[in-house]
């Protein structure tokens, strides 16, 4: 009978919302929401979570504001005109930073590939091989911010649409600007789940597949067919899909979103071993043993190019990496604000 109830009162805690009786500082900073100090289990030890993401441990991050949505084409474009900033994509890549994250021994890459630029996604014309990425991937010259399908593309008409082609450093210089820093791991995966304990998605754990106004993800067949409406692919205006608990936007699907923390796959397994974790920063440096010479960046939340076929990004509890000076036609982000009363 005590095993019963035990188990009913897990289950039934899983399916409640958490109810934080901490107060809302009075002034919200614009565009912001407060995510409330709390406890919650980070990770999945699901049978669908992958190996960076067990064990599930348990985590403590004080309140703190966070972007009610991603960064937009519009709220960048306020900041490059008043910094004259230049993102990675826009500058040429140097020979030494290259170099230097390749494993000895490389050859040197051939001159023509110094040039700006960013990767932007090509879907194929039939089924190919979902082992390699390098198939709807595209090393572009001259994508960037602005053009992010390359040259003759623009951002008119996508103002609100988060901005793509962000790196890491370009994320942190316009946090810097704005105020403001990126969220750690801990504390994006806090807000994007919304005060819910266990759960699969931002909303819950209704399957995305099942009720398609959950969020932007791919439809169809990756990566040569979408079934979305005239066959869209990429980026939707911010306020396109219903916000979560805490009335934040997009934290799932549409663009990855950089975090502060540097990625390493074992993390969790280190993390684990404390009874309560509070408010981690993230490992003193990256570890990815598939690029162990590559220092990483977690990014969060899963792309308008995740399909349950390839990439299950929008799982609240997904991670994934990449190296801060890489930029994306599916990455983006958004920041956050310690109170001051924190």
């Amino acid at each position: 009978m005590r095993f019963f109830v035990l188990v009913f009162i897990i289950l039934f805690s899983s399916c409640v919302r958490e109810k934080s009786i901490e107060s809302i500082p009075d002034e919200a900073p614009l565009g912001m929401v407060w995510v409330p100090k709390g406890t919650f289990c980070m990770g999945s030890d699901s049978s669908g979570a992958r190996a960076d993401e067990k064990p599930a441990h348990k985590v403590y991050v004080d309140g703190f504001w966070m972007d009610v949505h991603p960064v937009t084409n519009r709220q960048f474009q306020e900041f490059v005109d008043s910094t004259g900033y230049l993102t990675t994509a826009e500058k040429v890549p140097k020979e030494e930073e290259i170099l230097a994250q390749l494993a000895p021994g490389t050859p040197v890459p051939d001159p023509s590939v110094f040039v700006p630029g960013s990767l932007v996604f090509q879907k194929t014309r039939r089924p190919v091989s979902l082992k390699n990425a390098a198939r709807w991937w595209k090393w572009t010259e001259g994508a960037n911010w602005r053009q992010p399908e390359g040259p003759g593309s623009s951002i008119s008409g996508r103002e609100n649409h988060p901005v793509v082609h962000v790196s890491w450093y370009d994320a942190c210089a316009y946090a810097e600007w704005a105020g403001k820093r990126l969220p750690t791991e801990a504390e994006w995966e806090r807000a994007a789940r919304g005060g819910l304990e266990f759960c699969d998605y931002s909303w819950g754990d209704e399957d995305p597949y099942v009720n398609k106004d959950r969020c932007n993800i791919w439809e169809g067949a990756f990566p040569y067919r979408s079934t979305k409406k005239h066959g869209h692919i990429g980026t939707t205006e911010v306020y396109c899909y219903p916000p979560n608990a805490f009335g934040l936007y997009d934290l799932a699907g549409n663009v990855w979103e950089w975090c502060s923390d540097f990625y390493r796959h074992d993390s969790y397994q280190l993390r684990s071993k404390q009874v309560l974790s509070k408010n981690p920063k993230g490992p003193k440096s990256s570890l990815d043993p598939l690029e162990p010479s590559m220092q990483k960046r977690v990014i969060r939340g899963g792309s308008f190019l995740c399909h349950h076929s390839y990439c299950t990004g929008y799982r609240v509890s997904a991670r994934m990496k990449c190296t801060p000076d890489t930029s994306l036609s599916h990455t983006g982000f958004r920041c956050v604000l310690s109170s001051v009363s924190n």
